[in-house]
């Protein structure tokens, strides 16, 4: 069964009515796609009202039906805004990658949208020393939860403590340090353009 993020991020695509489009247009019935496709009629219908989404080699049958390609079925509906509610439960906690032992772990708040113009991440600093600088297009904000953090740019230090925040030009090389022993959470997010190394 699937999540509520994940249901609502399958609907964003209007899978099924873009089915039902080009079964209509091809002027073909439920029965007639269902000798097609291998399908029962009463399938096609719960998938062509939402109510089931296909799985890949499933879809990858109808749309040979129809002479498309996959990437017909993932347009997201442009006429709808962008629109995501993340549950605290589909949340990945992912540890920093670009060093060794990682220095803190990350979830992001926004996944399910793809074409975001921020990128907004909760991110946990359980490790000690500074992370590796790095620089990307855009700007930043930082919003410490709890704990305190330094945050490095332009040969500076700037410590953050519960409640405080920053905003910085995030073309210019920064890093972070956790201060202290305990766990230091922050809310940050990212601005658009932004090609941030997680």
């Amino acid at each position: 069964m699937l999540s509520d993020t994940l249901n609502e991020g399958l609907e964003a695509y209007g899978i099924g009515a873009a089915i039902r489009e080009l079964r209509t247009q091809k002027q073909l019935g439920l029965e007639q796609l269902g000798k097609h496709t291998g399908l029962s009629a009463g399938m096609l219908s719960r998938i062509e009202r939402g109510h089931v989404f296909p799985t890949l080699p499933t879809l990858l049958r109808i749309s040979m039906v129809f002479g498309v390609g996959l990437e017909h079925f993932f347009k997201p509906v442009s006429q709808k805004p962008a629109l995501a509610v993340v549950r605290k439960e589909d949340r990945l906690r992912l540890p920093n990658t670009s060093e060794g032992r990682p220095k803190f772990h990350f979830e992001s708040l926004d996944f399910p949208v793809l074409d975001r113009n921020i990128e907004a991440y909760v991110a946990d600093f359980t490790g000690s020393g500074q992370t590796e600088t790095h620089a990307h297009a855009g700007a930043e904000v930082v919003y410490v939860l709890s704990g305190a953090l330094e945050i490095y740019i332009h040969n500076q230090v700037h410590l953050l403590e519960e409640g405080d925040s920053m905003y910085f030009d995030s073309n210019f090389d920064h890093s972070y340090a956790r201060q202290g022993t305990e766990i230091c959470s922050v809310f940050v997010v990212v601005g658009a353009g932004s090609q941030q190394n997680k």
